[in-house]
């Protein structure tokens, strides 16, 4: 029942949680906060006797063990992801008699932050030369984007050149508390189509990501039930250590907590340690769930987040409402964690105290290593003796970067590697030519308060100029190498090194010429593109020689904790974070069609109306003399799957765009609004290694099994779908891992992909498979394939399909090999999208339903 009250001096209307709770006779203090915001949006969703049955049970410490439809405030996209889900709802409104039909339910902020390459860096030029290439190359997506902006109610377009998608999530568009058209009060919650969108928990903003097919049918009103995972609490204690940074503090927790396995679990931070985090920091810590494999990281609402809002330049009345209903819903953590701590079915205990600085590499997140390990850990992945060649060495660093709203996002964590540059400079030390340097800032505020400060002069001086507001070297945007470098590295075939202040450092996501990548904090980011190598322990041997002869270590030149904070509080206004006024010329000059229905271009290499959008292939159809088009093993990435960065001219895709008169290929990234490419691009990762082409295989091709050639991938899948032969995938452990992006769906099964066999999936994309028709089974008994006897040139079939949602199982007959393997399905809402052949046939047939619940006619 919604109840008024005065909140702020204003008349409110919201569901009041203690009113519930007292009328249930549950102790709400016992719930844990992220299960406090569920209660609430139960309430909202008229379903109180459910509600109950959740607050009683996370009272009791107890898992939920319920399905719920978690209905956001407010739906976050990135263009990379978001532009293909605005072309797949154009898509479906060409397909519709009435258009307005397809129209968002939601509010929709698109963020443009993937598309901007460092291809020009370490000049003071570097930026205005890469948004120049950026509107060049990508004014077709941008036009589209504009149409869209038209076309569809609640969308709204953040510019290229403001920042990345969760940094201004943070500064400009959170606002904790998020209100209705009709004055109702609710917590501010999102949903994004980036893995990322968890940094925004470090603000009491509940959100995580999703692939673009859900996000599309939230859009449009459609309820994606969610099997409400256990609510695992990590108390954190202690304070942290002198000289160590958020970055340091995230690392050790992302191994900590893949170690505590919570995978697809939602995590909470409890205990008196919180206070010992900023805003910023709970931020940082937020940002990395997806490497620590958390569905979300949540940091409840405190005067810190107050503080944050107020600072980053928040209407005062705004910040006092947000801080009354906060406090009326037992939503807000009172200083100092005073007041029991909610309950939590199991507790991570985590000592901030014991954190020493760290970095992650060399190519996974959790990968978590001290600083003398650095060293060690090169030579174990390189695995030879150091060669060297026209003065590159294995090892040499090749990339550094301080990018990423991971850290661009933290004051302190950015001032740190200014002070560092500065001194750095004192002392007459430089940046070897080799070392390709560049500074993505995550808003516009970061070089602002650099410059105040000024640190910026100095952080230039090095070769970090400013390259662009976007993800960039994140997200595999790193542009060529410096001259010479990159063909040195092809012609002797070495190994070396990137060093970026980011999130993720898959084999090769940096740069395809970059094996090794290793994640830092900006100051370390800026101490190893000195040093020029990650065949060195910072903490023993000097970054380089200075002007007066003397050695350099990182001890002499770091930072003090005192001197950032004098910093922050000089520097820091909240003047700093007003949004820009205007659009930049290059975004005001591109021009965009106008009209309910996308006027489709049968040239264009960007936007194409994609195969799958009113294609039906139920996942309970028949597979019989089905294939293994690959047979993979653990820690398959999205990016492996489906790469965002460069698009070789000689891959199946390169040849494509060559063959229609492209000569600039942009990205994978770029061209997700067309299916044609990237269904060629699909398991392209030259580090992709896939069984059936022997030891040594490498992404791209596969053993076409009927012939015995070696074809890409592409090639290969297109002979299956000649012949109607169905194709499975084999895989390992934690398959999927990564990022949100739904293409590793989609590009799979426009290459007819029916099923994936793994021992494990990533949340995300089991999600995403699901919302395109494709079956995500679980191998028994935790084994591998290869465990099972199988070898990937069997001929498969799966039976039992026609029972598939009583049974939840499928029999496997591979040759002389059978198994029963488990549906990897969570929900009633995934069953009915799964059997539909997907979300996009799934949406589809409710609006013609709808249409003839309407009068008979067409949607």
């Amino acid at each position: 029942m919604i109840t008024r009250e005065q909140l702020a001096g204003r008349d409110a209307q919201l569901y009041s949680l203690p009113r519930f709770a007292a009328g249930h006779g549950v102790d709400l203090a016992a719930v844990p906060y992220t299960g406090r915001i569920l209660l609430e949006a139960l309430l909202r969703a008229g379903e109180p006797g459910k509600a109950a049955l959740l607050a009683g049970r996370l009272a009791a410490g107890e898992d939920a063990g319920l399905e719920m439809a978690f209905p956001p405030a407010r739906i976050l996209v990135q263009d990379y992801t978001g532009i293909p889900l605005l072309v797949d709802l154009a898509a479906l409104r060409s397909r519709v008699d009435r258009p307005e039909r397809v129209n968002p339910v939601l509010p929709v902020d698109v963020v443009v932050d993937h598309s901007v390459q460092a291809d020009w860096a370490g000049r003071p030029d570097a930026q205005a030369r890469n948004e120049a290439l950026e509107h060049a190359r990508n004014a077709e997506r941008y036009a589209f984007l504009k149409w869209a902006r038209g076309a569809f109610d609640g969308v709204r377009v953040i510019p290229p050149g403001r920042g990345i998608v969760h940094q201004v999530n943070l500064e400009q568009l959170a606002t904790v508390v998020a209100g209705g058209p009709d004055g109702l009060l609710f917590p501010d919650t999102v949903i994004g189509t980036d893995s990322h969108t968890t940094m925004v928990n470090g603000l009491g903003v509940l959100g995580w990501g999703v692939g673009g097919l859900e996000a599309e049918a939230l859009m449009l009103g459609l309820a994606q039930p969610i099997r409400i995972p256990a609510i695992v609490g990590v108390r954190l204690t202690g304070t942290v250590r002198p000289g160590v940074s958020p970055t340091d503090v995230v690392l050790t927790l992302t191994r900590r907590l893949r170690e505590e396995n919570v995978r697809g679990l939602l995590v909470e931070f409890t205990g008196p340690g919180i206070d010992a985090l900023s805003a910023a920091d709970r931020c940082t810590v937020a940002n990395m769930a997806p490497e620590y494999g958390a569905m979300a990281a949540y940091f409840p609402v405190d005067a810190e987040t107050l503080r944050y809002l107020r600072q980053t330049g928040r209407r005062d009345e705004d910040v006092r409402l947000a801080e009354a209903y906060c406090r009326h819903q037992h939503l807000l953590r009172e200083e100092g964690g005073r007041g029991p701590e909610p309950r939590f079915g199991r507790v991570v205990d985590f000592d901030l105290g014991a954190v020493r600085p760290s970095l992650a590499g060399p190519s996974q997140p959790d990968q978590r290593i001290a600083i003398p390990e650095l060293p060690g850990s090169f030579a174990r992945f390189h695995g030879g003796p150091v060669r060297t060649a026209n003065g590159l060495s294995d090892g040499d660093i090749v990339i550094a970067s301080i990018t990423s709203c991971t850290s661009t996002s933290n004051p302190k964590a950015m001032l740190a590697a200014g002070l560092l540059a500065r001194r750095a400079v004192e002392r007459g030390l430089s940046v070897p030519d080799r070392v390709k340097t560049s500074l993505s800032p995550g808003s516009r505020a970061v070089t602002r308060y650099l410059q105040d400060a000024g640190l910026l002069p100095h952080l230039e001086k090095l070769g970090f100029h400013v390259a662009g507001y976007g993800c960039m070297t994140c997200n595999g945007g790193s542009g060529p190498l410096n001259d010479g470098v990159g063909e040195t590295v092809d012609a002797h075939g070495l190994n070396v090194a990137a060093v970026l202040s980011g999130n993720r450092n898959f084999e090769a996501r940096v740069h395809g010429q970059v094996r090794a990548g290793y994640l830092a904090s900006p100051a370390l980011v800026v101490a190893l593109a000195l040093a020029g190598t990650v065949r060195t322990d910072l903490e023993s041997e000097p970054l380089g020689t200075g002007s007066d002869g003397e050695p350099v270590l990182l001890a002499d030149i770091w930072p003090s904790g005192a001197e950032l904070t004098a910093l922050e509080e000089e520097f820091l206004t909240p003047e700093l974070f007003a949004a820009a006024e205007g659009d930049d010329p290059g975004w005001d000059a591109i021009t965009a069609p106008v009209g309910p229905v996308f006027p489709w271009d049968e040239d264009s290499t960007y936007i194409r109306p994609p195969a799958f959008v009113g294609a039906t292939r139920p996942a309970d159809a028949p597979v019989r003399g089905a294939r293994a088009l690959l047979a993979l093993g653990d820690d398959v990435s999205t990016d492996h799957i489906s790469p965002v960065g460069a698009i070789p001219a000689d891959s199946p895709a390169g040849v494509h765009l060559r063959e229609r008169g492209v000569t600039d290929f942009n990205s994978y990234g770029s061209r997700r609004g067309n299916h044609e490419v990237m269904a060629r691009g699909t398991f392209s990762n030259p580090r992709l290694h896939n069984a059936l082409t022997g030891p040594g295989g490498s992404g791209g091709t596969t053993l076409h099994i009927p012939s015995g050639e070696r074809l890409p991938v592409h090639e290969a899948a297109r002979r299956y779908e000649a012949a109607g032969t169905p194709l499975i995938v084999l895989a390992g452990k934690n398959y999927g891992k990564g990022s949100s992006r739904d293409w590793a769906a989609k590009g799979p099964w426009l290459l007819g992909v029916r099923a994936v066999l793994a021992e494990s999936f990533e949340r995300i994309h089991r999600a995403n498979l699901c919302a395109m028709g494709i079956l995500p089974l679980l191998l028994p008994d935790a084994k591998s394939w290869s465990a099972l006897g199988l070898t990937g040139h069997e001929e498969f079939a799966l039976e039992g399909l026609e029972h598939l949602r009583d049974t939840g199982t499928v029999r496997v007959v591979a040759g002389a090999t059978a198994f029963t393997a488990r549906a990897e399905v969570h929900s009633t809402g995934e069953w009915d999208v799964l059997l539909a052949g997907g979300t996009l046939p799934h949406l589809l047939g409710r609006l013609e339903a709808a249409a003839q619940e309407d009068g008979g006619g067409a949607a």
